[in-house]
């Protein structure tokens, strides 16, 4: 799996100018299923989320994780993590896996999310959603779990 991570002040997802989620604080996760991943893939993606020391402490140091700083999740999908750029000027998405096999495991991902943290909100799979976040920092990682 890839991951995009940002640390946000809020975000909030919109479809059809309808919003369907909103956090304040935390992280907005973009999230790319590979054609290889599996449950055990999301389960080492949530354990290096919920571990992932990026929010500051009484110092302002980056030494804080998701559940030490309180931090809100906000999981959206986005098969274009996988795109590759390498020939021509059109990206190809062979790397993404199939929606057979990506949707159930940012359902599962979702679901073990809130397992772990307090707040999980969550786009809709294959919608056209519009994303909007104040990036805090800006702090962006991305993460490849394989």
């Amino acid at each position: 799996m890839k991951a995009l991570i940002q640390r946000v002040t809020q975000a909030h997802v919109l479809i059809d100018q309808k919003e369907i989620a909103r956090i304040q604080a935390g992280m907005l996760v973009l999230v790319c299923a590979e054609p290889t991943d599996q449950r055990a893939t999301a389960d080492l993606l949530i354990e290096k989320l919920c571990k992932l020391r990026i929010f500051a402490d009484a110092e302002g140091k980056m030494n804080l994780n998701i559940k030490q700083a309180q931090g809100e999740l906000l999981l959206v999908s986005q098969f274009t993590l996988a795109a590759d750029t390498r020939r021509g000027t059109r990206p190809g998405f062979s790397r993404a896996a199939p929606p057979e096999l990506a949707k159930p495991l940012f359902e599962y991902l979702i679901e073990q999310a809130r397992g772990h943290i307090t707040k999980v909100e969550h786009g809709i799979f294959a919608a056209d959603m519009q994303v909007h976040l104040v990036n805090d920092g800006p702090v962006t990682i991305p993460l490849d779990i394989n």
